[in-house]
Parts: C-alpha cells; sequence; structure tokens
C-alpha cells in the first residue's frame, strides 16, 4: 500500500511548534507530539537493511510506538489479534456499543481518568448483570470493551465499544446457554440499567471530590448546580445500540482488525495540507446518507486541537477484558466453555506460521520492495540522531 501524501506527523512538524507555544499542554501531550514527529525519522535512529535475494539496500528508521501514533498501530494489532485466536469460540459474538449524553462531553474531557473508569465500569456491569439475570439469557458471559473518544469529525464523543460471545455458562457451570439468533439482550434493558449505574458513580466521585470543574465547567463545582444536571440526565434517553451477531470467530478477527487499534484520525483520511488549512474526509453516520463521503477542511491549529482530545492520560487503559475472558481464570474457563460447546479444547483458527508471523511484523523484518522475494535483514544499526552528534 502507498504511504499517504499527507500524515498527521508532517502538520505536527510544520505546525505543532506555534501550536505549542499558543497553548499550555499537559506532559503527556507533549510527549505524544514529540513522538509522532519523529516517528520513522533520523531522530529515533534505525537501521541500514539488505535483501537476502537481490542484494537491495536501504535505511529503516525506528518507529515511536506511540498508541496515538496513525503509523504504529499495525504491529500493536498484529499481536494482539494473534493472541486473541485462542480465545475464540465456535458461536456467535455480538456488538454492543454504550453512549452518553453530549451534555456529559465537558465534565468527561476534564476529567478522562475518572470518567472514562467509570464509564468502563458501568458499561461493564450492565451487560454482566443483565446477561446473568435469568429473565434474559442466566450466563456469565466474556466480552471485552474498546474505549472510543471520537467522532468521524474528531469531535469528542466518548463510547465503549463492546464484543461479547453470544452464550455463556450457566450459573451452576453445567451447561452452556445460548442467545437467541439475532438477538442478545434488549437494548432498553441495557439503557436503563447503564444509565442508573454511570449516574450513581458520577454522584459518588462528586461526593468524594475527585472530580475537577476548570474553565467552562467551573459552575458544577456547586453542589446545586450538579444535581441539577445529573437529574436532567436522569430524564434523558441513553444510546446503547446492539448490532447485529458477527456470524461466527472469523468474522470477529476482520471487526477487531478495524477497531481495536484505530486511533482518531488514519493518514488516509487526510486529502490536503495548504495555506495553514487542513481538509479531511470524514462520515457522518447520523444523517440519513451515512455512508455519503464528505470533506472539512480546518485550520491546522483547530486540526491539532481535536486530534488532542483523543489523547488518553497515563496508564489509562483503552481495551479491558471482562467476565469470561477476564484474568489469571480466562484459561480455565474457556476450556470448560470450549467442552460445554462439544469442540475441542483449543480454537480451531490457526496460528500464523513462523515466516508469517516474520512477515507481519515490520519493524523487524520486511519483503524486499524491488524483487517482492527476498526478506530485508538488518546489517547495520544505526544510532538516534542527538547521537550522532554528540
Amino acid at each position: 500500500m502507498p504511504r499517504p501524501a499527507f500524515e498527521v506527523a508532517g502538520i505536527f512538524r510544520t505546525h505543532g511548534a506555534r501550536y505549542r507555544e499558543k497553548h499550555d499542554l499537559p506532559f503527556h501531550q507533549l510527549q505524544l507530539m514529540q513522538a509522532i514527529e519523529s516517528c520513522r525519522t533520523a531522530a529515533l535512529g534505525g537501521h541500514r537493511e539488505k535483501c537476502g535475494h537481490c542484494a537491495e539496500e536501504r535505511i529503516s528508521y525506528n518507529s515511536c510506538c506511540n498508541r496515538h501514533c496513525p503509523k504504529c498501530q499495525s504491529l500493536a494489532r498484529t499481536k494482539w489479534l494473534e493472541s486473541r485466536k485462542g480465545e475464540l469460540l465456535p458461536i456467535d459474538y455480538h456488538h454492543v456499543v454504550f453512549t452518553i449524553p453530549e451534555q456529559l462531553n465537558d465534565l468527561v474531557l476534564r476529567n478522562k481518568p475518572v470518567l472514562y473508569k467509570i464509564l468502563f465500569a458501568a458499561s461493564a456491569a450492565t451487560l454482566q448483570t443483565i446477561a446473568a439475570d435469568p429473565r434474559h439469557l442466566g450466563a456469565q458471559i466474556g466480552f471485552f470493551s474498546v474505549l472510543h473518544s471520537w467522532g468521524q469529525n474528531l469531535r469528542f464523543h466518548p463510547h465503549i465499544h463492546c464484543v461479547a460471545t453470544g452464550g455463556g455458562i450457566s450459573p451452576d457451570g453445567t451447561r452452556w446457554i445460548s442467545s437467541k439468533p439475532g438477538f442478545f439482550l434488549p437494548v432498553r434493558v441495557l439503557s436503563r440499567l447503564f444509565r442508573r449505574l454511570f449516574l450513581e458513580a458520577l454522584e459518588d466521585a462528586f461526593g468524594k471530590n475527585l472530580l475537577g470543574f476548570p474553565g467552562t465547567i467551573e459552575e458544577l463545582r456547586k453542589p446545586a448546580a450538579f444535581h441539577k444536571l445529573t437529574a436532567s440526565l436522569r430524564r434523558m434517553e441513553w444510546v446503547v445500540y446492539s448490532k447485529p451477531p458477527f456470524g461466527g470467530p472469523h468474522r470477529v478477527l476482520e471487526y477487531l482488525g478495524r477497531y481495536t487499534h484505530r486511533v482518531a484520525l488514519d493518514n488516509r483520511r487526510i486529502l490536503n495540507v495548504a495555506e495553514g488549512k487542513v481538509t479531511f474526509q470524514y462520515k457522518q453516520y447520523r444523517s440519513a446518507d451515512a455512508h455519503k463521503s464528505r470533506t472539512m477542511t480546518l485550520p491546522a491549529d483547530e486540526f491539532i486541537r481535536r486530534f488532542l482530545l483523543h489523547s488518553l492520560p497515563p496508564r489509562v487503559p483503552r481495551i479491558r477484558h471482562y467476565g469470561l475472558l477476564a484474568g489469571r481464570t480466562k484459561g480455565p474457563k474457556l476450556a470448560r466453555c470450549r467442552q460445554l460447546l462439544g469442540g475441542p479444547s483449543e480454537s480451531l483458527l490457526p496460528s500464523a506460521t513462523p515466516i508469517q508471523a516474520l512477515i507481519s511484523t515490520p519493524d523487524t523484518y520486511r519483503l524486499c520492495p524491488v524483487c517482492l522475494t527476498g526478506i530485508m535483514v538488518r546489517i547495520e544499526r544505526i544510532p538516534p540522531l542527538h547521537q550522532n552528534s554528540s
């Protein structure tokens, strides 16, 4: 695949210094910008590599490996997907999305560590509680949750994607209980419980003085204003939606490859950078023509601001696992699931062969871009630029 003509890294290199002068950024955002600007440049060093088939030589610079970098997610995604193959069961999987009202966006934006934790916990508890209820499924399910904070237009829109097993183990552990064909759990019931759990945790955090109220949300520091907000949120319908089942574990892997290690904006969506403005492609999923491709042009500073809205603070995870897929008991629980399903004790999905694993690790081995036959092998280390100049 050819390299995109425009990249977030190039926008940062051209406009980032001026943006940093004008804005007091937290340290993790400064680190993020520096990492993306330096990614695959002489600043990080690299190595000289040579093809064992045609003797082609080239220099390959190191990646920054930052989880927000559009160029560094391929290897992380490949490794994560490979480890998931052994966990997939021969069943349907369901995709459930939990969103919060936009009235909470400013509060979440200024309290990411606390409110992202609440968002994960409330959505997970909702799924586990309703799935365990014998009126609905009556089983322990397994799922993982992926945090996204953006819409296609780069505005702040925090939500959780959950991929859940279409069934689970009965409370006594003696049988597998499958969900109804084409149906998982009632979204209206999920929505009501999610709303209650989230708001209860939010009010608890407020009572323990865990929240900050800088800038435009200063008024919410007052208990009367805060409780007026939560009261209004209790009267709203919260959006939880469940998509049709994937249709088997192979389809789940296709989905995972698109969602788990996605960043706010892929470089391929950037159409032009000129005269201090950035034009990118997006889709308006809430419109009637949801899949129509549109374009948006923003001043470079506004583009950078929106991109940085989606930076995760240190030690805040993007992916979490729950139920049958959680913790140290995951192995025995999945083995029991396969036993109850009447299948083999291990996943039938093949793992990568050694040569496939090498080729799928672009920072270690690459196919020669000239002969497309040999593998480029490292023959000389190139130190980072600052080491050369010292």
